[in-house]
């Protein structure tokens, strides 16, 4: 759990980036009820990250009229004792006050004609506008409440800045408190891997693996995995975001599987691929150790000080060197590389960022590639190759489908790899499968 003083320690570096006469709007996640049923809510991790709340229907507010005086504000849902007996209790206000450490909590439902009382006399808001259509009513209302509030000669606030580059800046860099949960995220992830790795037989349906994956992840206390998981067998292993996971495993096939959990809101992302039946074949292991040896590369080298696209391209490198030794890709490695060719093969990112979200926020793109790594910053390492079962290559290749993910976190020295007890080494992987039929 984040602490009260944690949080403090955010929203002063947030005030910080504040200017003056200014506040800072971050809405919760709504309630979403259909047909009378609740549906499993998961909190806006923007909103979360500054409150630790885990309730739909809440605003958080930040009011700072100069460095001295600032002010945080909460709305959020009353006591209801009826609603108690059907759906459990509720924070409410008082409570709120130093559970979430705020000067004032006010009842959601008088949000509409309270909002703007807190935004009078200010010059700026920061809002992230378009998040919620609920939201974006209540706060054009309230610029509107402003203008017509008779009783003050008011300065209605002129300029509205997005928060969401401040906030996900600070999120980019993980605290320790984050660390030691990504770390524990990391863990059981792994365990739950290697229960896969176990329970694997020819013959079990991908559902029923997905399924052993899950219980490793309630047995830990994880409510949620941080994405849907994938479990592809064969071809369905080439499907990047397959997440049917329906067919039978079919003996000789490999079977991808990538699945993480959202420990205490915190998320983990591994990927590991092994044989069905628990032996890999020559063409699984050769494409294996292709993949694995870029990945081990990209691990040496990712540390403080490096670009991400310097490490993408010694993987590319080490991809196409070995594709065309062993005849799938034919030509000059410069001209494949610079042609893309391999892209047929490998078309994904190399990493994403890993926090609270499993592609967690910051800059993606051009602005990722060139991003220098700093310490305390965590991110996923995942070199791949997708061996299309129509693909103009040798046929005992095709419909081969392996990716290989850790999660890391760059060190003042190197990194820190939290995914390191889910195995990877084709002998590791083989030994480990081969308990199941003695256990």
């Amino acid at each position: 759990m984040i602490s009260v003083n944690i949080l403090k320690k955010r929203r002063d570096i947030l005030i910080s980036k504040m200017v003056a006469k200014s506040a800072i709007l971050i809405f919760a996640t709504p309630e979403n009820i259909k047909r009378q049923n609740e549906y499993q809510f998961r909190q806006n991790k923007d909103f979360w990250y500054f409150t630790g709340f885990n309730e739909p229907n809440a605003l958080f507010i930040i009011v700072k009229k100069d460095d001295k005086f600032t002010q945080k504000i909460l709305f959020n849902k009353p006591k209801d004792p009826d609603n108690e007996i059907w759906f459990g209790s509720n924070l409410g206000q008082d409570s709120a006050l130093t559970k979430i450490d705020v000067d004032y909590a006010l009842p959601w439902n008088v949000i509409n004609e309270n909002i703007y009382r807190f935004l009078i006399g200010l010059n700026t808001i920061y809002y992230a506008w378009g998040e919620y259509v609920e939201a974006d009513t209540l706060v054009f209302d309230a610029l509107n409440n402003i203008r017509n509030d008779k009783s003050h000669s008011s300065i209605i606030p002129s300029t509205i800045i997005d928060w969401r580059p401040l906030v996900h800046e600070m999120r980019l860099f993980k605290g320790p408190e984050e660390i030691e949960l990504l770390r524990i995220a990391g863990k059981i992830s792994a365990l739950a891997h290697t229960r896969a790795m176990k329970a694997c037989h020819a013959n079990m349906f991908e559902y029923q693996l997905e399924g052993e994956i899950h219980h490793e992840f309630s047995y830990h206390g994880v409510k949620f995995p941080s994405y849907n998981t994938i479990v592809g067998s064969g071809n369905n292993a080439c499907i990047l975001h397959y997440t049917k996971n329906k067919n039978k495993m079919c003996d000789g096939d490999l079977v991808l599987v990538d699945a993480g959990c959202s420990f205490k809101e915190y998320a983990s992302d591994i990927t590991r691929t092994f044989p069905v039946n628990g032996k890999f074949n020559k063409q699984q292991r050769e494409l294996y150790n292709i993949v694995l040896t870029a990945l081990k590369s990209a691990l040496l080298m990712l540390k403080p000080g490096i670009i991400i696209d310097e490490v993408n391209n010694v993987v590319i490198n080490i991809i196409v060197n070995n594709l065309v030794k062993i005849g799938i890709l034919k030509g000059k490695v410069d001209e494949l590389i610079s042609e893309g060719t391999y892209q047929q093969f490998f078309m994904h990112n190399l990493s994403h960022w890993l926090g609270l979200d499993v592609h967690d926020v910051s800059r993606y793109g051009k602005s990722m590639k060139n991003q220098i790594l700093q310490p305390n910053m965590v991110l996923t390492v995942e070199p791949g190759l997708y061996i299309s079962p129509y693909a103009n290559v040798p046929i005992e290749y095709r419909g081969i489908g392996i990716r290989i993910e850790d999660n890391i976190l760059i060190t003042e020295t190197g990194n820190e790899c939290f995914t390191n007890g889910a195995v990877k080494e084709i002998e590791l992987i083989e030994d480990i499968m081969k308990l199941k039929k003695i256990n």
